[in-house]
């Protein structure tokens, strides 16, 4: 809390010219939401993790994964070591997968590299200094061939992330070709944006572009070749709505919680799969639909011009909007009775 950005109150929306903003539901008994950086965010999770008495082993790799005689052998390689060294094996009686979604790797849970697709969404990310962009407003932006998000975090920061299409991409990059992809891809959203454009006149970008994808938005499942899944291992939802990190520990969270009352009430692993399962589709199924629905919105221009008239008339329909994806949803963070907290 001590370095979280300032409380975000309203959300918006910069599309075209236009520039809506409107108030953001407050959940009941909870304060407003603050962004904290990922550099941040990572840090305080890992020494906690630490202080708990977690074994870290980083900057490591995970090569292979087992089951044998009941429990999992994973074996490790540390990076940027020479390939001369063997791999350590770890061995538990649980696994569970945190990798994410889009990178490829060895382990069963991992997906394979597809091939590359024109309508591939591929994901950006910079960190802005000196914005203009109001503290407490949190927008969604639409642009042509993709859709992003802005909000202030921590030490002044302001963030802009964001999706586009890869066909889209490429025609950008041929109009300028001696720009780079992310200096290239705020230009263009820039021009197609007037909020952004008024937001980051005066910004200075802190340091490069990150981007990662493509993404794979949807519902993958909580358990695969005996292994839980959290986070977008298990379900990712587009992030219009901005709520991947939110999911990932709220995921977490409650597969441990489960994990912990199992063992002191001595239950078995097919309880554990079978209520993770129920909880994670009543947490996080809603947020994933309603994210699916408002990216298909939000990359077809012709409903975009359709729909703007009517949220300029009843920006209210803004919150409604954050809402249903998950921004005032107290019930994510609460456990059914007979459940540890």
């Amino acid at each position: 809390m001590a370095n979280a950005g300032p409380e975000i109150s309203e959300v918006g929306l910069f599309a075209s010219e236009s520039v809506l903003t409107a108030k953001l539901p407050r959940p009941r008994g909870y304060g407003w939401g603050r962004a904290l950086g990922r550099d941040q965010l990572d840090a305080l999770i890992l020494s906690h993790a630490g202080r708990e008495g977690a074994t870290i082993l980083q900057p490591f790799a995970a090569i292979e994964l087992i089951a044998h005689d009941g429990e999992f052998h994973c074996k490790v390689v540390e990076k940027n070591k020479s390939g001369s060294e063997p791999p350590r094996t770890i061995k538990a009686p649980i696994a569970i997968a945190a990798h994410g979604s889009w990178e490829p790797g060895s382990l069963p849970t991992q997906p394979g590299r597809d091939a590359s697709r024109p309508g591939d969404l591929l994901a950006f990310k910079a960190r802005f200094l000196e914005s203009a962009l109001p503290e407490e407003l949190m927008p969604a932006l639409i642009f042509p061939g993709g859709y992003g998000g802005m909000v202030h975090s921590d030490r002044g920061r302001a963030t802009l992330s964001c999706c586009i299409r890869r066909q889209v991409l490429q025609q950008i990059r041929h109009e300028m070709p001696q720009v780079a992809a992310g200096d290239a891809l705020l230009a263009h959203i820039s021009a197609h944006c007037r909020g952004v454009r008024e937001a980051l006149r005066n910004a200075t970008i802190e340091d490069a572009w990150l981007a990662s994808g493509p993404i794979r938005p949807g519902i993958r499942g909580t358990f695969s070749n005996g292994v839980f899944l959290i986070g977008n291992a298990a379900g990712e939802a587009h992030p219009i709505i901005a709520e991947g990190i939110s999911m990932a520990i709220q995921s977490a969270w409650i597969l441990s919680n489960l994990l912990i009352a199992a063992r002191a009430d001595g239950r078995d692993s097919l309880w554990v799969r079978r209520r993770y399962a129920a909880l994670w589709k009543t947490t996080f199924r809603q947020r994933i639909r309603v994210s699916a629905v408002l990216a298909h919105l939000a990359l077809k221009p012709a409903w975009v011009r359709a729909l703007l008239p009517l949220l300029q008339s009843c920006p209210s329909l803004l919150s409604i909007g954050a809402q249903l994806s998950g921004k005032a949803n107290v019930r994510a963070f609460a456990l059914p009775a007979g459940i540890p907290r």
